[in-house]
């Protein structure tokens, strides 16, 4: 029981470096099951995750976007990019649908701090004993979830590397004077005000108690994606007034190759970051490449159901059909 106490606390130590590459915002009173229209309002900024509820407001899934962009001209029918947004530990299913997305572009720039050019063999690589490695890897053996790195399929040559590498990243933030540690404590201390006057046991509280609960697998994953649903303030927290190497830079980094890839003459281009990335990366798109959000669609990355009220043993929880719950928004 020890490990999982403190293993509790490392998760509420580092939720911020663990969790930064998914931001939120809540979606409530949707059908479970049923698509959500919203109509595109390009003057405003996009939604690239959410907490899709029930009619009784109760959690049905935690959603990630796919936001297609196109040129503010509409003379123009080219190029078209989306921003793919995605969480680093979720539903198998919900990997293998993004496998099947991704075989309809033109190429896929995807996320990795690596040396330029790297690519993911096929079936992922091994954990390494980084810490936040090796806490995505027991987060997602406790959620019944499974790795990015495991699930996505990085060897299609259309895919090319659009990260900065481990040195590039480590001059990056000793050039902008940054540190880690300075990072956590703003989001600690942003957490800490934000938790001042509210309702409710502390999240860290919350993450405990899930762990004791008989269903814990879908306790636990409802205590962490009640915790995205201000994730994005959390990430401008981490970010800091003037951006942050993690963010920022690594943003500018993918962008420089979209550039060269445009310049080549792709027409149907994805970026797959984690969802914290795409604010910043929408507003970038906005005002260097003059495109403009025009659709969005939603897909399960966490099932929510039979929660922690749930009398059900775990292993019991209903399937999710994460393939054929995508929305057209």
């Amino acid at each position: 029981m020890r490990y999982w106490f403190l293993g509790t606390l490392a998760a509420a130590g580092v939720m911020g470096s663990l969790l930064w590459a998914a931001g939120a915002t809540k979606e409530q009173a949707a059908q479970p099951g049923k698509a959500q229209s919203q109509e595109v309002d390009s003057s405003k900024p996009s939604q690239f995750l959410r907490i899709r509820r029930d009619e009784k407001n109760q959690p049905v899934a935690l959603e990630t976007a796919i936001v297609r962009y196109a040129p503010m001209d509409c003379s123009q029918t080219s190029p078209a990019v989306d921003l793919v947004a995605a969480v680093h530990i979720a539903e198998k299913s919900y990997y293998q649908q993004l496998n099947r997305e991704f075989q309809k572009y033109d190429v896929v720039l995807y996320e990795l701090v690596a040396p330029e050019g790297t690519r993911v063999p096929k079936g992922g690589v091994r954990p390494s004993g980084h810490p936040v490695s090796f806490l995505q890897s027991t987060m997602s053996d406790v959620m019944k979830l499974t790795h990015q790195l495991q699930e996505i399929d990085y060897t299609p040559k259309h895919f090319v590397h659009a990260d900065m590498s481990p040195e590039q990243l480590s001059k990056s933030m000793k050039d902008r004077g940054e540190a880690l540690w300075k990072m956590m404590f703003r989001v600690m201390g942003y957490s800490l005000a934000k938790q001042t006057g509210a309702e409710g046991p502390a999240p860290e509280m919350q993450i405990l108690l899930a762990l004791f609960d008989k269903n814990r697998a879908v306790a636990l994953k409802r205590a962490m994606a009640a915790q995205f649903e201000d994730m994005e303030g959390m990430t401008r927290a981490m970010d800091g007034p003037e951006g942050s190497s993690l963010i920022a830079g690594r943003n500018q980094a993918a962008l420089e190759v979209l550039r060269r890839q445009l310049a080549d003459g792709k027409k149907k281009l994805a970026i797959f970051y984690g969802a914290a990335h795409m604010p910043d990366m929408e507003k970038r798109l906005k005002e260097d490449f003059g495109l403009v959000p025009v659709q969005t669609r939603w897909l399960t990355a966490w099932d929510l159901r039979g929660g922690p009220e749930s009398a059900k043993p775990a292993g019991k929880k209903p399937a999710a059909k994460t393939g054929s719950n995508v929305s057209q928004n």
